[in-house]
């Protein structure tokens, strides 16, 4: 099974794309423990970028490099056109930093942590009140926002740790596991604010333990395992290293049915439902060529669907025995 995949041409991706964070071997170790192990990294700007990977692999450790808040032990490190080692107050001017442990107070009114953030970002008081008042709403917090955090629900919080980020307005923001411990609604309330961070322009470095997260709204998608990325690329891509795709061909017509198993190779018979399995890795390519013998021996199929495996088997096959992390285990 291939390793890695091979960037494909995106949205804003190209020879001249600007790269929002790109790193170089980076390395990273704690005793005689390894926890990055060369790690390469190119992000374009503009774009949502997910790192997956099970409890202990190093995504958190990734981010606090790449956010300053720890060295590196080798390799090179650039955010927003910085140097991480070199420059890490041009970097801190760029990003915005919300992890899977809320950085609210909450013996504070929620509009009281955003005045503290203002004032740490040198905001005059009048623009500091115009930046809250503007982020309580846009989040969703206004008629909370005279409440003790303390009192917010998990997603409430949430909102309010990632509007206290935009008060600088970072042009990158880390999201390490953003929605941990949320309940379905908090967490598809979370991917939208994501997208319209995203849709404003804003890079988004996430990582995460659900699958569906990052399938739902990475442009591309890194596997961390034991320090080293097992594999890179969108979710199609990862998908199509893990053996199982295949097409399926449906018939309506018996006689079309038994005509096409038996000009096929290599294909599995459902005699009561009249379709057959067509191992396949689900490329335009491939079904270019189903098709084109399918008019060729002039044999209509009603239905063709292609299936590949989801981010799940990715995820198990790239990382062993580590299971996937399911949202379900969560909802509280």
């Amino acid at each position: 099974m291939p390793s890695s995949v091979m960037p494909t041409p995106r949205r804003g991706d190209g020879p001249q794309s600007p790269a929002a964070v790109s790193t170089i071997g980076l390395r990273k170790s704690y005793g005689d423990k390894t926890v990055l192990d060369g790690i390469d990294l190119h992000i374009p700007a503009g774009s949502v970028f997910a790192l997956l990977g099970p409890n202990g692999a190093g995504k958190t450790t990734v981010v606090k490099i790449l956010s300053t808040l720890i060295s590196a032990d080798g390799g090179q490190a650039q955010v927003a056109g910085h140097d991480v080692a070199a420059s890490p107050d041009g970097v801190r001017a760029a990003i915005g930093v919300t992890g899977q442990f809320s950085a609210v107070d909450g013996l504070i009114t929620g509009e009281e942590n955003m005045l503290l953030m203002a004032d740490l970002h040198h905001l005059s008081r009048r623009e500091g009140r115009e930046v809250a008042k503007e982020l309580l709403e846009r989040f969703d917090l206004t008629e909370a926002a005279r409440k003790p955090a303390s009192t917010y629900s998990g997603g409430m919080k949430r909102r309010l740790d990632i509007a206290m980020t935009l008060v600088g307005n970072p042009r990158i923001i880390f999201l390490d596991e953003p929605t941990t411990g949320l309940d379905p609604r908090a967490r598809h309330n979370m991917w939208q604010i994501i997208r319209e961070l995203v849709a404003g322009g804003v890079t988004v470095f996430l990582t995460t333990q659900y699958l569906d997260e990052a399938d739902e709204l990475a442009d591309r998608i890194a596997v961390l395992n034991d320090g080293r990325i097992a594999a890179e690329g969108t979710a199609d891509e990862l998908k199509r290293l893990i053996p199982g795709g295949h097409v399926r061909l449906r018939f309506s017509d018996p006689s079309a049915y038994e005509s096409a198993a038996i000009a096929l190779r290599e294909v599995t018979r459902d005699d009561e439902s009249l379709s057959l399995q067509i191992p396949s890795d689900g490329t335009q390519r491939e079904l270019r060529s189903i098709l084109d013998w399918l008019d060729s021996v002039d044999i209509e199929a009603d239905e063709l669907t292609v299936h590949t495996p989801d981010l799940d088997d990715v995820f198990f096959a790239l990382t062993g025995s580590q299971q996937p992390h399911h949202p379900k285990e969560d909802v509280r």
